[in-house]
């Protein structure tokens, strides 16, 4: 492996029915985290069937913030402070999960008769210790609002934190990078040192690194202090994502993020007896999973 490489993660893949798969990035063997970020997944492409959508059903999360990002497709999302917003490519949905909340999300009803499709990324981001337990929130910014840069066949739309000058007006909880980058063929783009976490995910297309070639569906993750020099061999879209690290290392299970393990317990048991609150409009929801 290249010096300018510290990991390469090929995602596992999961189907989740109807032809859906989702691609994981994080958590993988090679790295729990990278930044603040503790979880990383690919939602399709794909398109569903006429009559189908995307039906994730109520379920709770606790010490975290979810950031969905579209690429293509759209989603309609519901939650237990009785937010109901859809969001559509470009534009982002940012949970803040903080002492618990709850969520749903599905394909609007007006898309399922023709096949909706989908494409698009969801993170998790770790919160810090001292706002673990803070007031679960909701915040929806439209295309219009994230800044872009542009020029020498790159468009990089930053969706949180900062990227070469360039800052989103979402409130982040740490020094933060996540950005989306669409690179024309033969364009070059770099990846700063100022973040001392830093990786990127080959959504579309294939890029060069240190003299190597990469495909889509990986996530190369880059040591601190490096400036790495990114080009597109062929038309690509990068998410470029980072930051500080988290204090301390997190316990994940389920849709639990917490750095207390005893905290973990306490929400299992919450969600099984009921004492989260619940979605306005809904009546379903995901029961806890069962434990080996």
């Amino acid at each position: 492996m290249s010096s300018t490489l510290e990991a390469i993660i090929k995602p596992r893949i999961r189907d989740l029915g109807d032809g859906f798969t989702v691609r994981r990035a994080l958590p993988s063997k090679e790295r729990r985290t990278v930044g603040p970020f503790v979880f990383f997944d690919q939602m399709g492409p794909t398109v569903l069937r006429p009559g189908t959508g995307l039906d994730v059903r109520p379920h709770p999360h606790i010490g975290l913030a979810t950031v969905t990002y579209l690429f293509d497709g759209e989603i309609l999302h519901r939650d237990s402070l009785g937010t109901v917003q859809l969001i559509r490519p470009g534009e982002v949905n940012w949970m803040t999960a903080g002492r618990g909340i709850v969520h749903s999300e599905r394909t609007p009803p007006e898309l399922r008769a023709g096949g909706a499709s989908l494409f698009g990324i969801q993170t998790w981001i770790g919160l810090p210790r001292q706002r673990e337990e803070v007031a679960p929130s909701f915040v929806h910014h439209a295309k219009s609002a994230l800044p872009v840069l542009e020029g020498g066949g790159k468009h990089v739309r930053i969706i949180a934190g900062e990227f070469q000058g360039a800052r989103s007006p979402l409130a982040v909880f740490s020094n933060t990078l996540y950005a989306d980058a669409a690179l024309a063929a033969d364009a070059r783009l770099e990846l700063r040192a100022e973040y001392p976490e830093r990786a990127i995910y080959i959504a579309e297309g294939h890029i060069e690194v240190a003299q190597n070639t990469f495909e889509a569906g990986r996530l190369l993750v880059f040591p601190p202090g490096d400036i790495v020099v990114i080009s597109a061999t062929v038309p690509a879209r990068l998410l470029l994502l980072g930051g500080e690290p988290l204090d301390g290392p997190r316990h994940l299970w389920w849709n639990f993020v917490s750095s207390s393990a005893q905290r973990i317990e306490q929400a299992k048991a919450d969600w099984r007896e009921g004492r989260f609150p619940t979605v306005p409009g809904e009546t379903e929801f995901i029961p806890l999973p069962e434990e080996p």
